[in-house]
Formats: structure tokens, C-alpha cells, sequence
């Protein structure tokens, strides 16, 4: 498993932006995929997950109502969509694989980590 997370950047508060999770060493299929961002000084925090059974997904609080997890099978790619960003949104975010039946923003419970991708929300 080779996870590879893009499509931060610098936007303004209000805007969007859509991360990707991708898997060079296979397919993502096999795998619940989670998101996990963490912003300077604080401890990273899980944010939002998708299974690997059914495409249930879960969020936190933080991002419920304003994030959008979802899976492509055919560009083996996860997506986090992200709406009505805030300041506080902030952070280097990670994508992370874990068994397929899990439906957890427990870090401990992922295996493998993407390299992350900075997200900057400021005016």
C-alpha cells in the first residue's frame, strides 16, 4: 500500500476544496479509508471515514454538514470534499487504510499513512 494525498492548497474562508487519496502500490478496494488532519501545535484528529464493505461513511463533528467523503472504483480514488471551509480548518491532512469492516476515526486502528497535504484557509 502507497497512499499519495493531493489537491490542498490556500483558499479563502467560505471556499471549497477536494483532497484525493490514491493507492500506487494496488486498488483501494480492499480497504475503509480515513481522513485525518493536524493543524500546528495541536494532536492530528480523525475527521471523517468510509467503509470498505458498504461505503458507509462517518464524520466528525467538526466537519459534519460541510465534508463529503466519497470512493471512485474506477480511478481507485477516495475523495474528501470540502465546503464552507473555516480558518480552523487549517492543517496538514492525511489519508489513511484500515480493514475494510471498520467504520473508525480511532488513528491507532490505521495501518498504512499518506504523505499528507497542506490545507491553508486564510483571507
Amino acid at each position: 500500500v502507497q497512499l499519495q494525498a493531493s489537491g490542498g492548497g490556500l483558499v479563502q474562508p467560505g471556499g471549497s476544496l477536494r483532497l484525493s487519496c490514491t493507492n500506487s502500490g494496488g486498488t483501494l478496494d480492499d480497504f475503509a479509508v480515513g481522513w485525518f488532519r493536524q493543524a500546528p501545535g495541536k494532536e492530528r484528529e480523525g475527521i471523517s471515514c468510509i467503509s470498505g464493505r458498504d461505503d458507509s461513511t462517518y464524520y466528525a463533528r467538526s466537519v459534519r454538514g460541510r465534508f463529503t467523503i466519497s470512493r471512485d472504483y474506477a480511478k481507485n480514488t477516495v475523495y474528501l470534499q470540502m465546503n464552507s471551509l473555516k480558518v480552523e480548518d487549517t492543517a496538514v491532512y492525511y489519508c489513511a487504510t484500515t480493514t475494510p469492516r471498520l467504520l473508525t476515526l480511532d488513528e491507532s486502528s490505521y495501518d498504512y499513512w499518506g504523505q499528507g497535504t497542506q490545507v491553508t484557509v486564510s483571507s
